[in-house]
């Protein structure tokens, strides 16, 4: 999922297992699925710096398809922190849209309401192939051996952001590599007055995909082969100890980030109080807050020893945005039609330099612009080194309970108290009791 944005933070509580009722937006016409409706109504996730930035960017765009195909898009744009809850109150409302976008990491688990179309060989063929795809991104489109339940638009991965001019007062040559070399260099540059390393720790779905990593570098998962849950792995404990540890032992995350879940820590490092930032795809947030281009690097995020690659060096979560279509919709044809304007070559590559994210789609992706410095870490990265979260049914219930155990552990290293090999068990044995059964 993107994180030029604030996480789905709201608990998802209604069973993922429940079959959907229609669901189509459409209108105008009041024909069944693949009539011939001029209207099609559009959930866009808030990938800018604001909603009103995302209209900017949307607009045009909609507007040329109008042209194109006589289909008017009615689109609304729709903030992190509501974009779940609303879409699994249609699924089971029948009061939904006909497209719309949701966070890669939650296509398994809508997947499993049946709400949305699947995207088989005949309806890939629609929009041009599945193969015009890279495969990373595919990888985080629903369960494995099922049709994907949607199609990659905007891929991200993490990196690190680090102040220059910051680095420089403190006499650091360059970003660290590893966590020990971020956690000497913060001592350098908490002398000189700045905060060290920014992080959003009430916000859920950025907790989530930071321990992911760290689990993965502890060479560990949250969920078993067969799919259940196992949160209170040795290896799982130490990984969220670590990145907590951030925080309670380290001090290179301020205590007062244990509250923020808004993307304050974006605008603290664009506004020069921080040194580092770990986020994925900044360059247009950062930009639209008046942070020059040159002011700051952008690096690989850490890893445990040596360099990020496959396996335990692996150093981000597979970021990205996926569209997808309910499958009630009264304008199917409409709505396929749609996918494949919005993920052609010529609109991902538009789409994706206004967001500074990466397109999925393998010949906008080899186009120069996404070899610059501020996309060509994040490229690397999606083809080296990241991995994507668990495509399971259960992964949403997952984020609420681990990503709030996380806050929790943030909550206690802020306030002065011990955060613990034992502490952080309790916490995760408490979430994984909030999983539901089999």
């Amino acid at each position: 999922m993107r994180s030029i944005r604030a996480a789905a933070t709201g608990a998802v509580v209604m069973s993922l297992a429940l079959a959907a009722t229609a669901c189509g937006g459409g209108t105008d016409s009041g024909d069944g699925a693949g009539g011939s409706s001029k209207t099609l109504t559009y959930w866009a996730s808030n990938q800018g710096a604001s909603v009103a930035v995302d209209k900017q960017v949307l607009q045009p765009e909609l507007d040329k398809f109008e042209q194109q195909t006589g289909i008017k898009v009615k689109v609304e744009v729709v903030p992190w922190s509501d974009l779940l809850n609303r879409i699994l109150t249609a699924t089971t409302s029948g009061q939904g849209p006909d497209v719309l976008n949701i966070g890669n990491t939650w296509s398994a688990s809508l997947q499993a309401t049946g709400a949305l179309l699947p995207w088989d060989t005949k309806n890939f063929d629609k929009i041009g192939g599945r193969d015009r795809f890279v495969d990373p991104a595919l990888g985080s489109t629903g369960a494995e051996g099922k049709d994907p339940a949607a199609v990659p638009l905007y891929s991200m991965s993490y990196a690190l952001y680090y102040n220059k001019q910051i680095f420089a007062d403190a006499g650091i040559d360059g970003p660290p590599a590893t966590w020990d070399e971020l956690v000497a260099d913060g001592a350098k540059i908490r002398a000189k007055g700045k905060s060290v390393l920014g992080a959003e720790g009430s916000n859920l779905s950025e907790n989530i995909h930071h321990v992911f990593v760290f689990a993965k570098q502890h060479d560990a998962d949250f969920f078993s082969a067969d799919g259940k849950p196992d949160f209170t792995n040795p290896k799982v404990v130490d990984a969220v100890k670590q990145y907590v540890d951030l925080m309670a032992k380290d001090k290179v995350i301020p205590a007062g980030n244990a509250e923020y879940a808004q993307n304050q820590s974006v605008s603290d490092f664009a506004k020069g109080k921080q040194a580092m930032l770990l986020w994925q795809s900044a360059a247009a947030n950062l930009k639209s807050q008046g942070m020059k281009d040159d002011a700051y690097g952008v690096a690989p995020v850490p890893v445990q020893e040596g360099t990020p690659g496959p396996g335990a060096q692996v150093n981000s979560m597979a970021a990205g945005i996926n569209i997808a279509v309910f499958k009630d919709s009264h304008n199917l044809d409409g709505a396929t039609e749609f996918v494949k304007f919005m993920t052609s070559d010529a609109e991902q590559k538009i789409l994706n330099k206004a967001y500074s994210s990466i397109p999925p789609v393998k010949a906008a992706q080899a186009d120069p612009a996404f070899d610059g410095p501020a996309t060509a870490v994040l490229k690397d990265t999606l083809a080296k080194s990241a991995a994507a979260l668990p495509q399971v049914a259960t992964e949403s219930q997952f984020e609420t309970a681990v990503g709030t155990a996380v806050k929790d552990l943030f909550a206690d290293a802020a306030a002065g108290r011990a955060v613990t090999t034992a502490s952080v068990k309790a916490k995760l044995e408490k979430a994984q009791q909030q999983m539901p059964a089999a």
